[in-house]
């Protein structure tokens, strides 16, 4: 049963979430102001650029003299220095309100504990430690970023019975993939890849199916696309070179800047290092792996994943290509459509 401390972070969670997708690279933070068991105030971080959630939550109390005896409940650590928006610390100091109650420390360099130290410095009484599971799960791109300096990993694929994610197709054909799952997967999809900062597929997808790789079945923003290409054999009239949304090619040959298209030199013989390297320093925070089963398995052998979403139908194939093994006990499985969806975790 959740205390009452838990009860305010866990509405600090729920307001959180109204901003993904629209934040990153910055993280979902829900922040609730409360007296005497009254909620008088409450905000989330919107969008990236715009007032953290600790502001929003102060501007919307309506008698501001409240607040020096509230308690403000914020699921991640206040910011201390000045970037976008001036420091949250400074301004619940300013409004002297006398206790917070956080979460979870934040781990971006310009924090990083200082944010709870300015607050103590001014005689504000802090606690940390609530929901620390929850709190991590929801700000886990944000997270991983900054703790194991690397994007978030969500590997997904779709698969038969038998375990197969297509049959077996030849360039130039004209042979359209079989289709697995239905159109109500395919939305899920789309919605997933507008939650991420990239999208990433191997060379063979690339080749066969001229993927769009962007948001078209849901409404939100499209991913970065990334392909790897070692010998750029992929043709110029292909979709991904169409310039219309900012893409990488990861290469073997050359680093240039064409429009839109950028292509980098990495060495293939330690690719995952170097994507990831690449996209930790270009602040990158999630990437979804879309295909194929050569390039999941790399990232999987490597055990460089954190999340897979795998849909299985009811359907066989008999033969064709065989999906990536993943030896993990799914964690989660929900039926969509004409598929069962299971959710793995690598932690």
């Amino acid at each position: 049963m959740d205390s009452k401390d838990d009860k305010y972070h866990r509405r600090c969670l729920k307001m959180a979430e109204n901003g993904f997708g629209r934040v990153a690279t910055n993280p979902l933070v829900g922040a609730v102001i409360v007296v005497d068991g009254q909620i008088i105030g409450e905000g989330y971080h919107a969008f990236y650029g715009g007032p953290h959630a600790e502001a929003n939550a102060i501007n919307s109390v309506k008698d501001l003299s409240l607040l020096q005896k509230s308690t403000l409940y914020v699921n991640l650590e206040p910011c201390a220095h000045f970037g976008k928006t001036p420091p949250c610390a400074d301004l619940i100091i300013e409004k002297k309100i006398p206790r917070v109650k956080i979460g979870i420390r934040d781990p971006f360099p310009c924090v990083a504990g200082k944010g709870i130290e300015k607050l103590i410095a001014a005689g504000i009484e802090v606690e940390v430690g609530f929901l620390e599971t929850e709190n991590w799960y929801i700000n886990r791109r944000f997270l991983t970023y900054y703790e194991k300096n690397r994007p978030y990993i969500i590997l997904k694929w779709a698969e038969t019975a038998d375990g197969f994610i297509d049959v077996h197709r030849v360039q130039n054909k004209n042979n359209r993939p079989t289709l697995i799952n239905d159109e109500l997967t395919l939305s899920l999809v789309h919605k997933w890849r507008s939650e991420e900062q990239a999208i990433l597929v191997g060379t063979n997808t690339a080749m066969l199916d001229n993927p769009m790789l962007n948001v078209r079945s849901f409404s939100g923003k499209n991913p970065l696309r990334m392909v790897l290409d070692k010998d750029l054999k992929i043709p110029k009239h292909y979709t991904i070179f169409d310039g219309l949304i900012k893409t990488i090619i990861f290469n073997s040959l050359k680093d240039e800047i064409d429009g839109n298209i950028v292509y980098k030199k990495v060495d293939f013989s330690k690719l995952t290092v170097e994507i990831l390297n690449y996209c930790f320093s270009e602040k990158i925070q999630s990437i979804l792996i879309e295909g194929g089963a050569k390039l999941h398995s790399t990232f999987i052998n490597c055990g460089m994943w954190d999340e897979a979403r795998i849909f299985r139908a009811d359907v066989c194939f008999g033969n064709g290509v065989k999906a990536a093994d993943i030896c993990n006990v799914p964690k989660k499985q929900i039926q969509i459509g004409n598929s069962t969806l299971y959710y793995y975790y690598n932690y």
